[in-house]
């Protein structure tokens, strides 16, 4: 791009936040409002609302800035950069307001704001304590205490739970809760991280043999810690599992493993959880403030009830009990599922010796790895991104920039050209017999993941042993089991010496349900999807994530997950939410969202 038009770019972005902070300055909501186009939006990260919320159109914009007043409006706007791109100025700008300094990106069209970004990036009067603040780890002098960095830290993790009250309890200890426990160690809010396994990362490294991570390495960063620059593309689980557990103890993560939560209560009056858990055999109650669910995207394995189970003589398990090929060399296992573990599997029993046979019981979107990585991540998540300046942190940012109500116009032409580029590969899919989609819209990948978190595979190689017949293929409905086979309501008669159930999960809202009760579940409702109406992902339409990173309809009760990229960025505006709490500060929740499916 040439200085010129770099310089046309950063005087209309300076000329319409100019216009902008006058109008705040003025307390004119009407007249911000306008400087918004007939289609625009405005999605805030905590900063205004103390909510993940995206007004839509001019007149939810008015009415957002009306609720939440002047003391949440953004000023000191300051553009720190702009660029014009078919016929769109995109530029950041930072800004502060009562409560927090943020950071943003705006989209101009025709000098009225397209898309506009607001996202908090730390709290005022409570900064992390890096750089300058960083704490000086020794006492020098002649009053030294006796006590060295290693006596303090055993002191606390001995107390810590049972003396000391966390004032965050966060329930799974997987990635998720890892990284989310990091920022609040960061920001002072005592926290407790609680998980069944016997050590951090076992998650990982109890899954099957050949499991390795189907997103790049530059998407998957942890909070605070990148992985360094000779990490594999895609990690191998075992290796997952030892960063992670390593990430804990350089973080100093206050973390019970072989811990179990039993049952929990909210008592309105205290504002505080009554938590009952198993520690090592161990009988313990815990009373945090905060109660956060961070059991990944998911709910509880979603395994089908089918006549005949009872009979059947061979193995069956869910996909996420799947304890890897070598057990059924030679064996027919039938794999009912056609999505990402689905193919895992099946490819891992094939590697094994076994003969897998998938079963597939509605269409799945495949997209290859070289090519979503290339057309889709490649501009934000790659080496090229970081040569051309954008760190995972700043691709955060501009993925989030994008409304979810536009997202599909973003994503569509990516898919598109992958489509076309890969249109041999499509082929012999569909000549295998296989049944693709591109979802309801032609989409792609990640609104299928964000609508209902299913239906697709990122190939790493089972389906061209899809496509040769390796691994085979059967198309229809679960009718029942025999002795030996599943037979499909066709008449269809697959033998098998084994069953994965590879179905999928329910609702995260189904651990609330299962550690405090139905009642507070079906409080919440459905966790995950935006309500757009398509397959899995009933209206009305939400705007942003149900009940993700965010308040829920219960009090004080939080929902942590998504994959490591949404992990990663959104525990930050999870953890400042909290820290605020901690902190006494005034959290006035705009628009908390309605409840509106419970499962």
């Amino acid at each position: 791009m040439s200085d010129a038009s770099t310089s046309a770019a950063l005087e209309g972005a300076r000329a319409w936040f100019a216009d902008l902070e006058a109008a705040f300055a003025a307390g004119d909501v009407t007249a911000a409002a306008a400087l918004f186009g007939d289609e625009s939006y405005w999605r805030d990260l905590a900063s205004l609302t103390w909510n993940i919320h995206t007004a839509e159109g001019r007149d939810e914009i008015a009415a957002m800035l009306t609720a939440v007043g002047p003391e949440a409006w953004p000023r000191d706007l300051e553009v720190t950069g702009a660029a014009d791109a078919d016929g769109v100025t995109e530029a950041w700008y930072t800004f502060r307001n009562r409560a927090f300094h943020g950071k943003g990106l705006v989209r101009l069209r025709d000098g009225r704001a397209w898309t506009f970004l607001s996202s908090a990036q730390g709290l005022n009067d409570f900064p992390e304590p890096a750089g300058r603040r960083r704490e000086r780890g020794a006492e020098h002098g002649v009053n030294v205490s006796t006590e060295n960095w290693l006596d303090r830290r055993s002191a606390r993790a001995e107390s810590f739970g049972i003396d000391e009250q966390p004032y965050v309890l966060v329930v799974g200890g997987g990635q998720g809760g890892i990284g989310l426990a990091a920022r609040f160690k960061r920001l002072g809010v005592p926290a407790l991280v609680i998980d069944k396994h016997p050590r951090p990362g076992d998650q990982w490294r109890s899954r099957y043999h050949s499991l390795c991570l189907h997103d790049p390495v530059w998407y998957d960063h942890m909070p605070y810690l990148p992985f360094p620059d000779h990490w594999p593309v895609f990690t191998p689980k075992d290796k997952m599992g030892d960063w992670l557990e390593h990430y804990t103890q350089i973080m100093e993560l206050d973390y019970w493993p072989s811990t179990e939560a039993t049952s929990a209560s909210f008592d309105e009056d205290a504002q505080q959880w009554t938590v009952r858990v198993v520690r090592e055999g161990l009988e313990l109650t815990l009373t945090p403030t905060h109660l956060v669910m961070a059991t990944g995207m998911s709910g509880i394995p979603s395994v089908p009830r089918l006549p005949g189970q009872e009979v059947f003589r061979g193995d069956q398990h869910h996909s996420s009990q799947h304890p890897g090929g070598a057990k059924y060399a030679g064996k027919k296992v039938v794999v009912v599922g056609s999505n990402n573990s689905a193919h895992d599997i099946c490819a891992d029993l094939w590697q094994n010796g076994a003969e897998p046979t998938m079963l597939q019981r509605s269409s799945t979107h495949i997209v290859r790895s070289d090519s979503l990585m290339e057309v889709v991540l490649g501009p934000l998540y790659s080496e090229e991104a970081l040569a051309n300046g954008v760190d995972h942190e700043t691709a955060d940012l501009i993925f989030a920039s994008i409304p979810y109500k536009v997202l599909p116009d973003f994503q569509r032409p990516a898919f598109d050209e992958i489509r076309e580029r890969d249109r041999e590969f499509y082929a012999g899919l569909e000549q295998a017999g296989f049944q693709l989609d591109f979802g309801d819209d032609g989409s792609g990948l990640f609104l299928k993941y964000l609508r209902r978190g299913s239906g697709y595979y990122i190939d790493i190689g089972a389906s061209e042993l899809i496509a040769k017949g390796a691994i085979r293929l059967a198309n229809g409905q679960v009718s029942h089991l025999e002795e030996d086979a599943v037979v499909l309501d066709d008449g269809t008669r697959l033998e098998a010496d084994a069953v994965v159930y590879a179905t999928g999960y329910g609702s995260m809202n189904g651990w609330a349900a299962k550690l405090i009760s139905q009642e507070v579940a079906d409080k919440v409702g459905k966790c995950w999807g935006l309500g757009s109406d398509t397959t899995k992902d009933p209206g009305p339409w939400q705007g942003e994530l149900r009940n993700m990173w965010k308040p829920t309809q219960q009090e004080n009760l939080w929902f942590h997950g998504g994959n490591l990229h949404q992990s990663r960025h959104y525990s930050k505006y999870l953890a400042l939410q909290l820290k605020a709490r901690f902190e006494g500060l005034e959290t006035p929740v705009y628009a908390l969202a309605e409840t509106h499916h419970t499962h």
